[in-house]
C-alpha cells in the first residue's frame, strides 16, 4: 500500500490518511449521538456475549442451531466493533482522521464479517430446512462435522473474497481531497478517491455481490419455500405453529440483515443526501447486532429456559 507523500491540492496523492467527515454537521448534537451509540454498543456486546455464554454453559443448547447462533453472535460483535468504537471517538474530537492502514484494517474486518454473515445465514436456513423437511435424517445431515464445515466454509469465503478485493483497492493510488463524507471506511466512498479507472473493480465487485451475497439470499428463500410447503401440509394447527416457531427467529434476523443492507447499498444515490446515506448506514451497522440477541432470547423458549437455569445456578452458588 504505497502512497506518495503530499496532501496539498486536489490532484495530489493522498499518503497520510483520510478525514472522516461523518456527523460533523450535527455540531453540539454529536455528544447526544455519542451517548446513544455508546448505550447501544454496550447492549450489543452484552447481548451477544450473553448468547455465547448461555450456549456454552447449557448442554441443552448444544445443537446445530445454537452452534450457528454462537458464530452469528461472534460475527455481530466483530461487525459492529469494526466501526462503532472509532465512531465514538470521532464524535468527541475535532480531528476525525484515520490512517491509510487503519482505513484498510477497518474495511477488512467490516467486509469479511459482513460477507461471512451472509453465508452463515444461508447455513442456518439449511439447518432449519433439514430440521423441518427431513427430520428423520437430521442427526446425520447436521452432524457436528457438517456444522463445522459449513461454518468454516462461511469464514473461508468471507476472508478469501474480501481480502482479495480490499487488497486490490488499497494497491491503487489515492488522490484529491482527504475528506470522506462518511463515518467509516466503506468501499464506495474510498473507491471514489482512487486516481485510476475503477471500472474493472466495480465489475468484479458486482460479480462478487451476485455470487456471494445474492446467492446465499436465494438459497435462504428456496429453503423457506420448502419449509413453508412442508409446514402447510402438517395436519394440525398446533404442529404448524410449532414448526414455524422453530424458524421464525432466523427469518426475522435474515429480514433485518438483508433489509437494512439492501436499503443501504441499493437506494439510488441521486435520490438521497449524504446525511440520509449516513443515517441508513448507521442503522445497518448497529440495529441488527443489537436486536439479534433479543430476537433469539425473547422469542425462544429454550434460550429463555437456559437463561433462567443459569441465573438460578448463579444465585444458589452465591448463597
Amino acid at each position: 500500500m504505497a502512497h506518495s507523500v503530499s496532501n496539498r491540492g486536489e490532484n495530489q496523492t493522498i499518503s497520510d490518511g483520510f478525514i472522516l467527515v461523518g456527523f460533523s454537521y450535527l455540531n453540539e448534537l454529536q455528544i447526544l449521538l455519542f451517548l446513544l451509540l455508546l448505550v447501544i454498543y454496550l447492549l450489543t456486546l452484552m447481548g451477544n456475549l450473553l448468547v455465547i455464554l448461555l450456549v456454552k454453559l447449557n448442554p441443552s443448547l448444544h445443537s446445530p442451531m445454537y452452534f450457528f447462533l454462537v458464530n452469528l453472535s461472534f460475527l455481530e460483535i466483530c461487525y459492529t466493533s469494526s466501526v462503532v468504537p472509532q465512531l465514538l471517538v470521532h464524535l468527541l474530537v475535532e480531528e476525525k482522521t484515520i490512517s491509510i492502514a487503519g482505513c484498510a484494517a477497518q474495511m477488512y474486518v467490516f467486509t469479511i464479517t459482513g460477507l461471512t454473515e451472509c453465508c452463515l445465514l444461508a447455513a442456518m436456513a439449511y439447518d432449519r430446512y433439514v430440521a423441518i423437511c427431513r427430520p428423520l435424517h437430521y442427526t446425520t445431515l447436521m452432524s457436528g462435522r457438517v456444522c463445522t464445515e459449513l461454518a468454516g466454509a462461511s469464514w473461508i469465503i468471507g476472508i478469501l473474497v474480501e481480502v482479495a478485493k480490499i487488497t486490490w483497492l488499497f494497491s491503487l493510488p489515492f488522490c484529491g481531497s482527504h475528506r470522506i463524507h462518511h463515518f467509516f471506511c466503506d468501499i464506495p466512498p474510498v473507491m471514489k478517491k482512487a486516481c485510476t479507472d475503477t471500472t474493472k473493480m466495480k465489475i468484479v465487485g458486482f460479480t462478487v455481490s451476485v455470487l456471494f451475497i445474492l446467492s446465499p439470499f436465494l438459497l435462504i428463500i428456496l429453503s423457506y419455500v420448502c419449509i413453508l410447503s412442508t409446514i402447510l401440509k402438517l395436519p394440525s394447527a398446533e404442529g404448524r405453529h410449532k414448526a414455524f416457531s422453530t424458524c421464525s427467529s432466523h427469518l426475522m434476523v435474515v429480514t433485518l440483515f438483508y433489509g437494512t443492507a439492501l436499503i443501504t447499498y441499493l437506494v439510488p444515490k441521486s435520490e438521497s443526501t449524504v446525511e440520509t446515506d449516513q443515517m441508513i448506514s448507521l442503522v445497518n451497522t448497529i440495529v441488527a447486532p443489537v436486536l439479534n440477541p433479543l430476537i433469539y432470547t425473547l422469542r425462544n423458549k429454550e434460550v429463555k429456559g437456559a437463561l433462567r437455569i443459569t441465573v438460578e445456578k448463579g444465585i444458589f452458588a452465591h448463597n
